[in-house]
């Protein structure tokens, strides 16, 4: 059911290998369960803890209604997720039998359910999604999980889902900031030289995949990007800077996450602004990404085990980021 859910969502973006890259990580920490001290005379709760006991970041909360209507028509109750979610530490067993998706109380977004609790962020907030479609995508990552553990880095979505509700709002002007002073170092502004016996292959294959990016910069934003022949890059026009700066300003939450993912994934800014504008596909862009590391694999062969794990990872990350960006959209999908 999860896998078909997914799958569904992810068909207009043409990715076939979007789950099974998620199905080859590992883990390396596994959770505890133990009863909590009660709240009060009326409440009562138990958490999954990891095993370092560090109770307060490592917990999964579950807060029942204090009524005593039955299981199945209490909407109080609610599950919240313990910071080492944001981290990849397994948080604990599956405690539900199934996820769902309903309208948040306010009538403003969705919400994802396990069983009759409400899905909540690490900081306690509501998860509180844009569209139905994210919020069914993010349902179905949460009913992947297996008996033996909760597995947040197979749920990418659910981590770019709190990024956006809980560390974007705070900290946007942060972000933007960071974005910008990697910029004038951005991937496509560095040349391999041409006079060089040893990178012409390269220069020439730059010239034809990274040129046509280039360009459509410059239609976009009216200004014309500089290249250098350096790995350090060099200085961008003011022109072209504020350009993309007031672009990224006028972002939404979810929007500036999944930017912001995208471009420390491909160590490029102008590449996430190609997927967020529409000019790059999920496998162009990692073509892009990956252009002088796969010559160098076409020369010399592939280490197993080291550029198939990177390519596998990259693939996550760039994905993963792509599809938030799309559900998050309200305009996507028809809710």
């Amino acid at each position: 059911m999860a896998s078909s859910l997914l799958n569904k969502a992810l068909k207009p973006i043409k990715q076939s290998n979007f789950l099974s890259t998620f199905r080859s990580l590992n883990f390396t920490s596994i959770a505890t369960v133990h009863d909590s001290p009660s709240d009060g005379p009326s409440s009562s709760s138990f958490t999954f803890d990891n095993t370092n006991k560090e109770k307060d970041n490592n917990s999964i909360y579950l807060k029942p209604s204090t009524s005593n209507a039955k299981p199945e028509s209490t909407t109080l109750s609610s599950v919240t997720m313990p910071m080492s979610f944001m981290t990849g530490s397994i948080v604990g067993k599956r405690f539900y039998k199934k996820a769902s998706t309903r309208e948040s109380d306010d009538g403003v977004g969705w919400s994802v359910m396990l069983d009759y609790r409400t899905l909540k962020t690490p900081s306690k907030r509501p998860l509180k999604l844009p569209t139905l479609a994210l919020a069914k995508a993010i349902a179905a990552e949460w009913e992947y999980q297996q008996t033996d553990g909760i597995r947040p880095f197979t749920m990418p979505l659910m981590k770019l889902a709190c990024t956006a509700l809980e560390r974007v709002p705070l900290t946007r002007m942060k972000i933007i900031e960071n974005l910008m002073k990697k910029f004038d170092q951005d991937l496509v502004f560095c040349r391999a030289p041409e006079d060089n016996t040893l990178t012409v292959g390269l220069h020439a294959r730059q010239v034809e995949k990274v040129d046509p990016l280039l360009a459509w910069v410059n239609s976009e934003f009216g200004f014309k990007p500089i290249v250098y022949s350096s790995f350090f890059g060099g200085m961008q026009g003011d022109g072209l800077t504020k350009a993309v700066e007031n672009l990224l300003k006028k972002t939404d939450d979810c929007e500036l996450a999944a930017i912001d993912a995208l471009a420390a994934a491909a160590h490029s800014l102008v590449i996430a602004l190609g997927i967020f504008r529409g000019k790059l596909q999920i496998e162009e862009a990692i073509e892009l990404i990956r252009l002088e590391e796969d010559l160098q694999v076409d020369k010399w062969g592939l280490v197993e085990g080291g550029h198939d794990v990177d390519i596998a990872d990259l693939k996550v990350q760039i994905s993963s980021a792509t599809v938030f960006l799309g559900l998050s959209r309200r305009n996507f999908f028809s809710d």
